[in-house]
């Protein structure tokens, strides 16, 4: 820590190159935000997360190249190519005043807007907010009236160990229109309640962030009692083909999957 404290104040450039995925974290590249420090580093750990060209420089391509020596090679060639042509230049291209006024609107960048998202402070905070605050307001909530809510979530997880194999899906059918996706698809309960299980549209995330959209039960057959029909529209900015609809379980207050990891995907 001693010596960490020596380093960042004095730094200007920060030049850290792990071969990627080595890189733990790389909480010393964020120690050296606050303390006007810019840094250089592999595209791993925060750096693959944080970097922007306005706030300093990126050394690999994101992916992995295991001990290749030839990559190594490459990326040597880089990291030099990019102190003589970029990092030395800028650092030593001086105003009248002798600012090196690229440099510092550089150094500026990297401060305002790294240094509040990569700190402690931050992460404390939202540890605080998103997660040990519910959870003890969940807590508070299933021990009241001698632990009655605790006690209707140990009863709906019998309910779904007993019939969680009676889930099936049926057929899969999609409509293209006006441009939407529109999705229908037959769930099997048999005698699992409705209201038990959540049913969902689900695709990957190249795209955009949203991976799953609810599906809303629309009818249900007159000839069963057990088949429910489930449907939801998408924008069809990408096939029909990429989504797949899955049954999980669902309950007020109950974290899925991190207490109940039952899952069904439609095949």
């Amino acid at each position: 820590m001693l010596l960490t404290e020596h380093l960042v104040q004095g730094v200007d450039v920060w030049i850290n190159t792990p071969r990627r995925p080595w890189e733990a974290c790389g909480t010393s590249g964020m120690k050296v935000l606050v303390n006007g420090g810019i840094n250089l580093s592999e595209l791993d750990g925060w750096w693959a997360e944080a970097y922007t060209p306005e706030v300093g420089w990126a050394l690999g391509n994101s992916k992995e190249h295991g001990d290749d020596p030839a990559w190594d090679t490459a990326e040597a060639e880089a990291l030099y190519g990019l102190l003589e042509r970029e990092v030395v230049p800028e650092f030593y291209a001086r105003d009248k005043d002798g600012i090196p006024t690229a440099w510092v609107k550089r150094m500026r960048e990297s401060m305002a807007r790294l240094t509040p998202a990569f700190s402690a402070d931050r992460a404390v905070r939202e540890y605080t907010e998103q997660h040990y605050l519910p959870a003890a307001a969940a807590y508070r909530e299933r021990a009241n009236n001698k632990g009655a809510a605790a006690k209707q979530v140990v009863e709906w997880q019998r309910e779904l160990e007993q019939k969680w194999a009676q889930v099936h899906f049926g057929a899969m059918k999609a409509e293209t229109k006006d441009g939407q996706h529109i999705f229908e698809v037959e769930v099997s309960l048999g005698d699992l309640d409705p209201n038990a299980v959540r049913v969902e549209l689900f695709t990957d995330g190249a795209v955009s962030d949203e991976t799953s959209r609810e599906m809303q039960l629309i009818r249900q057959p007159a000839d069963t009692l057990t088949t429910h029909i489930y449907g939801a529209s998408v924008p069809a900015t990408r096939p029909a083909t990429y989504y797949t609809a899955r049954v999980i379980p669902h309950c007020e207050g109950v974290a899925i999957p991190l207490e109940v990891t039952n899952i069904l995907w439609q095949r």
